[in-house]
């Protein structure tokens, strides 16, 4: 499972205008194109899309500047010896700010959302073993200022994980 592909950025590091920018369908051609294969060259998606490689180059610029999208490698955790994976609903008395900000700045969770529901926080988190997610839970999860409980939901099997869904 090791690809390249397009992700979103977190809504922390768009533009910061409260609003989101403009995507024309051209763009949003090459979004897909790179969904398809992350290293296609320029001239190629230029071809697919009917602009020059030069108009696609500052077009995947301007996205990428925007924070529209990052283009990334994605690999399988277990190939890269991260083999527990778990989601960790946490209840939090208070503002939700600050854990949540704690929980971003922690390398192990790939994930941080507010959510509205029976937690306040889903944190998505991926470590080496179960004694690695025991630490990040117990010793640094549970003891933030603010978090009430934690519920984890330890990942048995990933039967899909993808990344397209970003020119519905």
């Amino acid at each position: 499972m090791h690809s390249v592909g397009v992700a979103s950025r977190s809504a922390d590091s768009r533009t910061g205008t409260g609003s989101s920018p403009t995507i024309d369908a051209v763009s949003l051609a090459i979004i897909e194109q790179l969904q398809e294969d992350g290293r296609r060259p320029y001239a190629a998606i230029g071809k697919a899309v009917g602009l020059s490689e030069a108009a696609v180059r500052q077009r995947v610029q301007k996205l990428l500047d925007q924070g529209v999208m990052q283009i990334v490698a994605v690999t399988d955790p277990l190939t890269v010896g991260l083999r527990r994976q778990a989601m960790v609903g946490v209840h939090v008395e208070g503002d939700l700010d600050p854990v949540a900000e704690a929980l971003t700045a922690m390398s192990e969770c790939q994930y941080v959302v507010m959510t509205a529901g029976s937690f306040d926080l889903m944190v998505e988190i991926v470590c080496e073993d179960d004694d690695h997610l025991l630490d990040v839970i117990n010793r640094r999860i549970r003891t933030l200022p603010g978090v009430r409980s934690t519920e984890s939901f330890v990942y048995l099997k990933l039967k899909k994980q993808t990344y397209m869904w970003g020119t519905r």
